[in-house]
């Protein structure tokens, strides 16, 4: 608890501290982007739990992927034949774009 005296009167805040351990490079590139923002981590991290609160759990959905990337090195020979057709398939009913088109997209999407 924090106790200040302002004009002959005392006040307290309660507060807790709260220890954890993050990698540094993400707590640097959030750290970063809350800056941008103008939100403190201590500010951000409250605003996380209180939506922990409001929604009785997180915030966001935290599930695994339907489907795991597709490894070739995995793939047997008739897998690898099955996944060529499907590709084949896609460029013969037009369903493909220009591989420079996919990437400008890409770096659009991720904001580069």
């Amino acid at each position: 608890m924090y106790i200040y005296k302002r004009g002959g009167k005392y006040y307290g805040n309660k507060s807790a501290n709260l220890y954890a351990r993050i990698e540094p490079s993400v707590k640097e590139e959030a750290e970063s982007i809350l800056a941008e923002l103008g939100i403190p981590a201590s500010n951000a991290i409250n605003m996380f739990y209180r939506q922990v609160i409001l929604n009785k759990g997180l915030p966001f959905e935290v599930k695994l992927p339907d489907e795991k990337p597709l490894a070739m090195a995995s793939l047997s020979k008739e897998e690898l034949d099955a996944e060529l057709e499907k590709g084949y398939a896609d460029m013969a009913a037009g369903r493909i774009i220009p591989a420079e088109q996919a990437f400008s997209d890409l770096r659009k999407e991720l904001g580069l």
